[in-house]
């Protein structure tokens, strides 16, 4: 009965939504100005960027009132980057962190709390959360648009601390280019790629192979720090516009990776070696129908459908026997509605509908389990006069399990003059729990611990009950109320100098309040010593902070030279912090012992570093140089990261002592290339982590130095 409610509402929704834009369209035509005469407005102003991921619409850079950093195709293939992850831990406010893999951390929020899309489409496969970076190759990318700050209210859950949309290259002719990079630890990177534009048909093709035989810390131990892998990235999209008004763009991927897996659970006098290899695919389809029903009302329909899936099996070296085979299934499914209408110079509306229908299976589930999500979201722009705007938007999500949530956003932009722009936003997100938090049912055979969803716990306690395997209960099994999504405010407010036409300076400064965080709890000691958890909400959280970039163009490309130098730089400084300790230290709860004199104290507040895994300065700085005429460039990156708590180690469970940190590092990245045969043969060389900094304990993926050089050669009719 509910969702056939849900779904008669959404229908009526977008009744009256169309019915409302034929209004208005009939009874305003002498006062619309048509999204096409804006188009040309923007292609006249080519010192200007368009983007979309801010208002899911074409807008002027200039025109978007909330943090946005652009990374445009030019800036990639200088750097000479393989993976996202290449790319994002070189941006302001960006770091790479390593939990179940490698992922990014913004504004102070772990990589869960970040929406990675490509083209506008979720990209799903989380491992506890995190998407591994790796996964996504770079050679097709046209610019990344990166946005901070909740997006729900567009975007839905796991937008709490912002989004990352990938926008892969459109055809502009033909053309296509092979290129093939090869470097240390034997890593090497082999890409084709073709491109046609003819009359209504465009046509976009493209292949990777990426692999390494990885490198060993500790050589004397069987296996290596990362084993040797490989994987593969097939992508294409083919567009046909049927009309002038009609365009249909259908877009398809597929990712399959396979690494071998060793390991010790003995000792060298006594081993006890496994061995195995996994594999992981992932494969994506989009449909999008554009169609522009009249020059002031635009239309988009859309249908995704991603699936997700590993494998793995490891066996014991002595007999071949089975020490673990495991699976994962996930599968995702959205039909979405949008459309954009333009009232008049100054009002904009953009609104859409749709659902979300996922699944899983894995060895780590009971059955197959199934999530729905139905949601509806508008927003609105006014353009109050040529010097400011303000947008209002919300989001309305209907999930299956948690029920209902509510995102509203505000954000505007004043030109106070024409070399100073100030902009501010607020809005709400927020974080469904995921199938892990809902039904997971895992035991850890080795160690002897379990885990069990909150959908799942009741059983589990009573199973284990039954089996003699619980000594002791501590929470009540009924007792555990179900989970709520996690949620946030999120408050940025920014300002963007131009003294010169030479030089940029920007500012932002950001506040987010995070409550119903999920964490672990223990329920039930077990007979083996260990415990048995599940999920609930707990802690209340905030992260806040500052952001600065200055970008100044050294050297511009005029009549008299073909050269550019340009400088950047930024830095963060990040607070992020837990509340309830914040109070219980103000209530004198917490203390520390001095390991050396065994003497207790209380804590203060100054005492307390804040979450695990948070920097406190974060900065980088980068000088590119090119010369068209000569077809050269050259560029030197630093990144600069300061000291990180990693873990307790005297017991208070928070961070506080020098031990628990880890030292703060620099590592530069350079690289140059030269073009020949009339720029169709590219020449490049590089090094990464050119001083060969390593923390082997604690930063493991950190490889050391690595040299490179990398050939491209262009085809081009």
């Amino acid at each position: 009965m509910k969702k056939n409610t849900l779904s008669i509402t959404f229908y009526l929704v977008i009744l009256i939504f169309l019915s409302y834009n034929l209004y208005a369209q009939k009874n305003n035509k002498s006062q619309l100005k048509t999204e096409t005469d804006t188009l040309e407005n923007i292609k006249m102003k080519d010192l200007e960027q368009v983007v979309i991921t801010a208002t899911r619409g074409e807008k002027l850079l200039s025109e978007v009132p909330i943090p946005m950093t652009i990374i445009d195709k030019e800036q990639i293939e200088q750097m000479g980057s393989l993976r996202l992850s290449d790319i994002l831990q070189e941006q302001t406010g960006l770091t790479l962190i390593e939990e179940h893999g490698q992922g990014v951390q913004m504004q102070g929020f772990d990589s869960d709390y970040t929406l990675i899309l490509i083209d506008g489409e979720p990209i799903i496969g989380r491992t506890a959360g995190t998407l591994e970076l790796s996964r996504i190759a770079v050679g097709n990318i046209e610019r990344i648009e990166i946005i901070k700050g909740a997006s729900s209210s567009l975007y839905g859950s796991e937008a709490l601390a912002g989004v990352i949309n990938i926008i892969t290259k459109n055809p502009k002719g033909t053309k296509g280019d092979i290129s093939a990079r090869y470097g240390t630890n034997q890593t090497s990177d082999l890409v084709l790629s073709f491109q046609t534009k003819k009359d209504k048909l465009a046509i976009t093709a493209f292949a990777n192979r990426y692999g390494s035989n990885g490198y060993d810390f500790t050589p004397n131990n069987y296996g290596k720090t990362v084993e040797p892998f490989h994987n593969y990235t097939f992508q294409s999209k083919i567009s046909y516009r049927f009309t002038d008004k009609i365009n249909l763009t259908v877009s398809g991927r597929y990712f399959e990776e396979n690494q071998i897996s060793r390991f010790n659970l003995g000792t060298e006098e006594q081993s006890d070696k496994v061995l195995g290899g996994g594999k992981i695919s992932d494969y994506n389809i989009t449909t999008n129908l554009d169609w522009r029903i009249t020059q002031k009302w635009r239309t988009y329909f859309r249908l995704y459908y991603s699936q997700y899936k590993t494998d793995s099996k490891l066996l014991y070296k002595n007999d071949n026997s089975v020490y673990e085979e495991t699976f994962f299934d996930q599968t995702f499914f959205r039909p979405e509605f949008q459309s954009v209408y333009s009232f008049n110079e100054k009002h904009f509306l953009t609104a859409g509908i749709g659902s979300v229908n996922e699944s899983v299976s894995s060895t780590r589930y009971t059955d197959k389990k199934y999530l729905q999500t139905n949601y509806i979201f508008a927003q609105h722009e006014f353009f109050i006069n040529d010097k400011a705007n303000i947008t209002l938007g919300a989001r309305f999500d209907s999930h299956s399990i948690y029920g209902n949530q509510l995102s509203p956003k505000i954000a505007s932009y004043y030109q106070i003059s024409p070399k100073i722009r100030l902009t501010a936003s607020a809005g709400m997100g927020f974080k469904t729990p995921d199938f892990r938090q809902l039904y997971l049912n895992f035991t850890n055979n080795v160690v002897g611990y379990s885990v069990f969803g909150t959908e799942e716990i009741k059983q589990g306690v009573a199973d284990l009950q039954q089996a003699g395997q619980i000594a002791e209960i501590v929470l009540n099994p009924n007792d555990i109320q179900e989970i709520k999504a996690e949620s946030s405010i999120s408050y940025n407010v920014g300002i963007k100098y131009t003294p010169t036409t030479k030089l940029l300076l920007k500012a932002n400064f950001f506040r987010n309040d995070v409550g119903n965080l999920i964490e672990t709890q223990v329920v039930a000691r077990k007979t083996n010593g260990q415990n048995l958890f599940s999920y609930t909400n707990l802690n209340s959280i905030f992260t806040q902070g500052m952001e600065t970039e200055l970008n100044y163009s050294i050297l511009s490309p005029s009549s008299n030279s073909n050269s550019s130098l340009t400088f950047s730089a930024g830095y963060q400084y990040l607070e992020a912090k837990d509340k309830t300790v914040l109070e219980e230290i103000k209530d004198g709860n917490y203390f520390a012992r001095n390991s050396e004199t065994l003497e207790t104290r209380r804590l203060t507040k100054a005492d307390y570093g804040g979450l695990m895994g948070r920097s406190n300065h974060m900065a980088n700085a980068k000088l590119f140089y090119q010369n068209s005429k000569h077809g050269f460039s050259a560029n030197i990156r630093a990144i600069y990261r300061s000291k990180y708590g990693f873990g307790d180690q005297n017991g208070n469970l928070i961070l506080d002592a020098p031990n628990e940190y880890v030292d703060g590092y620099t590592t530069v990245n350079i690289s140059t290339g030269k073009q020949f045969l009339k720029q169709k043969l590219n020449l490049q060389i590089g090094a990464d982590n050119l001083f060969n900094y390593k923390n082997e304990s604690f930063i493991p993926t950190l490889a050391g130095r690595l040299l490179w050089v990398r050939m491209q050669f262009l085809i081009q009719k």
